[in-house]
């Protein structure tokens, strides 16, 4: 089992940043590919951002590329969220997700654990 949670959403204008963060607790944090899923309201859920477990392997949702940042740090068994460029299209509910040796799928399917959620908000 493992347990999830998110931090460091909020309200921010157009143009700023913000970045999130997913604590993880319970099995072995390194034996988790991580991702980062997005749901606006009346929306499905949306990929984000993926990492694998050694990190060397980043992967991104189209609409996020050049501007979103995904960063792990095993030692914290922590995953990161760097928001930069942030539009009000990327207003959202944020979840966090870990996927037992998985790949950095874009698959919210894929995924075994999530987490309750951040809301994040832009404003124009």
């Amino acid at each position: 089992q493992v347990q999830l949670v998110e931090s460091g959403g909020g309200l921010v204008q157009a143009g700023g940043s913000l970045r999130l963060s997913c604590a993880a607790s319970g099995r072995t944090f390194r034996d988790y590919a991580m991702g980062w899923f997005r749901q606006a309201p009346g929306k499905e859920r949306d990929f984000v951002a993926a990492i694998r477990w050694i990190g060397d392997n980043t992967y991104y949702a189209d609409s996020v590329k050049g501007r979103f940042t995904i960063s792990r740090d095993n030692a914290k068994n922590t995953v990161y969220l760097q928001m930069n460029s942030l539009k009000p299209e990327d207003t959202a509910v944020y979840y966090c997700a870990a996927d037992y040796w998985g790949s950095g799928s874009n698959r919210d399917s894929e995924y075994d654990y999530w987490g309750q959620g951040t809301q994040v908000t832009v404003s124009s």
